[in-house]
């Protein structure tokens, strides 16, 4: 479903990431670990479109190469990346924004009364799944968010887009345990075999209430190793360091 092949990732001529390989079958859940400074936010971005960094190599959806295609075209096509540190957007409404997101990705200028009236009822009742008030949709894109709302405006973002491909950049962060259970939640409403879910974080936290089928050690800007859920909780009690050794 989604395959990245031979992907060498740089900014300002420093190399980050070195000729990664990765696939992700419908219905996978992938989880990316590693040390800070290892590459797994520029991976994110990277397979996102971010104009800064310099791609080279395969990033293929569905076998339709996207490696080409700017953010907007690749956000159309199914890719779906939540923030560690979403921006504020003042003067846009949370409904506004997820209305024209869905207008968009669907190819139409306006919808009709009464599907626009249906969209708002389901954004509602997703925020109120969120553990969010019906007034949430109603304020200013993260605009005054804590940063556990600021997570859940992703989530809700996630929820409503249903894209194919979902990439979750330490969506854990900062979160406590009733966020982290908000967090897994929304992604075993979207697992339905259908899409898949790229979790990269440097703490298993989240994969304790998240079963991943693969876990990947990022490090020196290559997958280092690759295992099954164990692998997480094994870097959980005795660290990276062990792992490091001889992988430079």
């Amino acid at each position: 479903m989604f395959t990245i092949k031979n992907l060498n990732v740089s900014i300002e001529d420093k190399e980050i990431i070195k000729g990664l390989d990765l696939e992700i079958k419908p219905g996978e859940i992938h989880a990316i670990m590693g040390p800070n400074g290892a590459g797994k936010s520029s991976l994110s971005e990277a397979l996102m479109g971010h104009p800064s960094l310099k791609v080279h190599g395969s990033i293929k959806l569905d076998g339709e190469e996207l490696a080409e295609l700017p953010v907007d075209q690749r956000a159309k096509k199914g890719i779906f990346l939540a923030f560690q540190n979403p921006e504020e957007v003042e003067g846009v409404k949370v409904s506004n924004l997820i209305r024209k997101a869905l207008s968009a990705k669907e190819g139409v200028k306006e919808k009709d009364l009464e599907t626009m009236v249906k969209a708002h009822e389901e954004l509602v009742e997703n925020a109120k799944k969120l553990g969010m008030d019906k007034t949430f949709v109603s304020r200013e894109v993260n605009v005054g968010f804590s940063g556990g709302e600021k997570k859940r405006m992703e989530m809700l973002q996630m929820l409503a887009l249903k894209p194919k491909v979902i990439i979750l950049d330490e969506v854990d962060s900062g979160l406590d345990v009733d966020g982290i259970k908000m967090v897994s939640d929304a992604i075993a409403t979207l697992n339905d075999g259908t899409r898949c879910f790229l979790i990269i974080t440097h703490y298993p936290r989240i994969l304790k209430h998240v079963k991943p089928d693969f876990v990947h050690i990022l490090a020196h800007g290559k997958i280092i190793l690759s295992g099954d859920e164990k692998l997480a909780h094994d870097i959980e009690e005795h660290g990276y360091a062990k792992y490091l050794k001889g992988n430079k």
